[in-house]
């Protein structure tokens, strides 16, 4: 797991956060994420992130399903058991539209959400670092990473400026690994220093 430098930033209010976002990415700051205790509509925007393709995950899901369902029915039907039931064709796709649908929902559905913790890193036995105790209570963080063209106090002074209350430098694992909240993480837990304080 690689082990990163990060500034971090604490706002009290998304009416600062909002133009901080902008300011941050037009100064060439790389913004790792920004914790909010609510969404905030249009900062994905502001952040620069690109749509979501779920949608086009699910729409994959649901055209398996689809083929799935139809080729199977017709497998048994024609194939594998093929009975005359009163009659009818062995292949009566009128009959299979129920289990088709049904089968099509279920796999864009189960796909989508298990698709969706896939790329958020959900899961009850992944652990991801928490930047301040508040970032999803009532403070709005902006985590920056630290690259080797960027110095932590240029960082701090300019968070400083565009209105942060907190700012502190962390030292953490950038993504997740297993473990649980309840047990602290000696290594790389650090005191919260406000610069303001």
């Amino acid at each position: 797991m690689a082990v990163k430098k990060f500034v971090v930033g604490c706002f009290d209010d998304e009416a600062v956060l909002f133009p901080a976002v902008k300011k941050v990415r037009s100064a060439g700051y790389k913004i790792h994420d920004v914790y909010t205790p609510f969404p905030v509509h249009g900062l994905d925007h502001a952040m620069g992130l690109r749509e979501t393709s779920l949608h086009t995950a699910g729409f994959i899901y649901g055209i398996t399903g689809t083929t799935t369902a139809l080729s199977f029915m017709s497998w048994v039907f024609t194939t594998d058991w093929p009975m005359n039931i009163g009659g009818k064709p062995h292949f009566p796709l009128p009959a299979f539209i129920p289990i088709t649908f049904e089968l099509t929902v279920l796999f864009s559905a189960v796909g989508m959400v298990l698709t969706f913790c896939y790329l958020c890193q959900l899961a009850p036995f992944v652990k991801k670092h928490v930047f301040h105790p508040r970032q999803s209570d009532d403070l709005f963080v902006m985590a920056i990473e630290l690259t080797d063209k960027t110095r932590p106090e240029e960082v701090k002074a300019f968070l400083d400026s565009v209105g942060a209350k907190e700012i502190h430098e962390q030292t953490v694992e950038a993504g997740w690994w297993l473990g649980r909240f309840d047990k602290e993480d000696k290594l790389f837990s650090q005191p919260v220093q406000p610069l303001n304080a």
